[in-house]
């Protein structure tokens, strides 16, 4: 948001770049609490309709049930209102798939969760393999872990790269994984089997959700104009 204000103690560092930061707003329908899967409370600011009308900072994230956002009507609609003014337009994670149904993506390149790049180019989304991905104003992040890199990259382009570098070293972001496992390519078959079968539910959900956003863009170029208020998850079955 344009907005501007203080996140840091009075007793941190003076410097101006890392003690003025956007203020964070959080957007959804209906306006209550959100809790996390350690129990964190997230309090939103604002519904759809008291948001403020100029977004600095568009962002989606990702998640298990994102093919449920894809097909509200209410969440799309307000996606599509807010990105046609917004200066950038972000997501991580699966969360493209989102900005996608939207419209916020076509003719950008954009990165996604391994799993879900299939789905995203189904939707007419050039798709990159990048951890992160800028294409000019919009800012896309691969799965779970890269949205710390993603975070690192924006903050770098809206704050500065000192207060960038002091976010990295302020969470010890210096990673030597374990493993050699972080991709389907390094991970080897029988691990990404693992995860197929571990996703299944979702993943099967996900790729409803594209299908049937398919079938309802192929509906609207045969009949056009239709109802604006047609709801964009009917007929739709999750198995």
């Amino acid at each position: 948001m344009q907005v501007r204000g203080t996140f840091l103690f009075s007793d941190h560092p003076s410097d101006n770049s890392l003690r003025e930061s956007p203020r964070l707003g959080i957007a959804s329908t209906p306006l209550e609490p959100k809790h996390g899967r350690c129990h964190l409370r997230r309090r939103l600011t604002c519904g759809f309709d008291d948001c403020p009308e100029q977004l600095g900072i568009l962002f989606v994230p990702g998640g298990g049930m994102v093919y449920k956002p894809m097909l509200d009507p209410a969440t799309i609609a307000f996606l599509a209102d807010r990105g046609a003014t917004a200066s950038y337009i972000t997501a991580v994670c699966n969360g493209p798939l989102v900005l996608a149904a939207a419209g916020l993506l076509e003719g950008y390149r954009v990165a996604t969760h391994w799993a879900s790049r299939d789905q995203l180019a189904g939707l007419g989304v050039e798709v990159s393999t990048e951890r992160v991905c800028i294409d000019h104003n919009r800012f896309t992040g691969s799965g779970v872990t890269a949205g710390i890199d993603f975070g690192l990259t924006v903050v770098a382009h809206t704050l500065g790269e000192k207060a960038a570098k002091f976010s990295q070293l302020v969470m010890e972001y210096d990673p030597e994984p374990p493993f050699n496992a972080g991709s389907p390519e390094s991970a080897g078959p029988e691990i990404v089997a693992l995860r197929t079968r571990f996703m299944a539910e979702p993943d099967t959900a996900l790729r409803n959700a594209v299908s049937h956003l398919l079938e309802q863009r192929a509906a609207t170029s045969v009949h056009p104009g239709p109802d604006e208020n047609a709801d964009p998850a009917a007929g739709i079955v999750n198995n």
